[in-house]
């Protein structure tokens, strides 16, 4: 039986993705009344510029005030699609305070703060969802905190970023540099104005946060993740990386160490097989494939940005928190039971792509070889090309960890016969 009193819920934020939480919500009310058992009106809309037209919503429901907003006590879902830092936590932390759960798909907020507002939100008894923080549409949050459960995720490897994968994809296919992929990327409406969160990996590193304390029941913070940007990604690494039989993601990797002991969270451009399935993931599409124990390998794909995906997740998100209010009861909180420790980046261990330019001599590659198996790192392959006294030495490696190609980098650098490293760039997916 349904109930008629329908149940509350504030807007804050009505941009792209608020804009389309609203539509959906008016569009789609006999569907989610019959979804939920009792409907759901939107009682107000917080924006910082009251003036814009917004379509489906009624004037007198839209407010500057957010704070007055959340405090009406008489709410039961606050939905935050606002971003950044501050005002979103205070308001987040205050909508518990007075009653109502919240939905948001603030990554930044939830990847440096995600522990306090669990704490929060069960200090409130009142529920904390956020699917829409990680990828867009593609449901990711639930199987892993609910589906997988009862499993052992050991790796959460994706490209969580469509504005990066359209820019690689686009050097890939096209042989474009990356400026000028940028640019097609910024005219169609993939990147914003400063696109320094995308393509220096700090949306995707919070990303990376928000995953692995999911995945290893470890708080992770976005300080954790060692992050490094695109924007040195060339032609020549991707010509490399075809001579390989690979091509280029920026790579959000979650991993919990062979012994389980510890994981690592790090997010930077990588080589990955043309036969793994994240290389055919093209365009501004996101995807990530996830390890475990008893399920093995899973691969989630589809649009990880935008308005109408994000607010899918969102209205998703939103049903299945109106749900528990009807009941009583609140969802999963925070699991960070396991309490592993994050190990930095030196101890990671993967494959390494290598090029240097180094003087066209006899002797040169037995010096380099030298360097490596003094620091440890093992050679799977090395190619090397000369012209006019001088040549590019491309070395693959077996694995290593990051502290030993480092020194190994560091000692390279002061042979006379190595003039520079072009490039260095980690081959994953194997």
């Amino acid at each position: 039986m349904m109930r008629t009193r329908p149940l509350k819920v504030a807007l804050l934020g009505c941009g792209v993705v608020g804009s389309e939480v609203a539509r959906i919500m008016t569009t789609h009310a006999d569907d989610l009344a019959a979804r939920i058992g009792a409907p759901v009106e939107l009682a107000g809309v917080a924006v910082r510029r009251p003036d814009r037209l917004r379509e489906g919503v009624p004037a007198e429901l839209v407010t500057t005030d957010a704070t007055a907003l959340v405090k009406r006590g008489d709410l039961d879902v606050v939905v935050e699609v606002i971003g950044g830092i501050e005002p979103a936590r205070t308001l987040i932390t205050t909508a518990f305070e007075h009653g109502a759960s919240v939905v948001s798909a603030n990554k930044a907020l939830l990847a440096q703060d995600g522990a306090a507002l669990h704490a929060a939100a069960e200090e409130h008894g009142r529920d904390l969802y956020y699917e829409a923080a990680v990828a867009g549409a593609i449901p990711l949050i639930r199987p892993l905190r609910e589906s997988l459960a009862g499993d052992k995720v050991n790796r959460v490897l994706g490209i969580v970023n469509g504005t990066t994968n359209f820019i690689l994809d686009k050097m890939d296919s096209t042989g474009a540099g990356y400026q000028e992929a940028l640019d097609e990327a910024t005219a169609l409406g993939y990147a914003e104005a400063d696109p320094t969160a995308d393509v220096e990996g700090f949306d995707a590193a919070a990303k990376a946060a928000i995953l692995a304390g999911i995945a290893f029941h470890t708080r992770v913070r976005l300080d954790d993740v060692y992050r490094e940007g695109m924007t040195e990604v060339t032609a020549a690494d991707f010509a490399s990386a075809k001579e390989m039989g690979c091509t280029i993601k920026l790579l959000a990797i979650c991993e919990r160490a062979a012994d389980g002991a510890s994981v690592t969270a790090r997010v930077h451009p990588a080589m990955i097989p043309l036969s793994h399935p994240l290389a055919s993931v093209r365009g501004a599409y996101n995807a990530v494939f996830v390890e475990s124990d008893a399920a093995g390998q899973l691969m989630f794909y589809g649009p990880g940005a935008g308005g109408s995906p994000t607010a899918s997740a969102v209205l998703g998100d939103l049903v299945a928190v109106c749900r528990n209010r009807l009941s009583g009861t609140t969802g999963p909180g925070e699991s960070a039971y396991a309490a592993l420790p994050v190990s930095p980046m030196g101890d990671v261990v993967t494959r390494y792509h290598i090029s240097l330019d180094v003087a066209d001599k006899p002797g040169v590659l037995a010096q380099v070889a030298t360097v490596f198996a003094e620091h440890g790192v093992s050679i799977d392959t090395v190619r090397q090309q000369g012209k006019d006294g001088e040549a590019s030495l491309v070395v693959v490696t077996h694995r290593a960890s990051d502290a030993a190609l480092s020194g190994t980098v560091e000692a390279l650098r002061k042979l006379d016969t190595v003039r520079g490293v072009a490039s260095i760039m980690r081959v994953e997916g194997e």
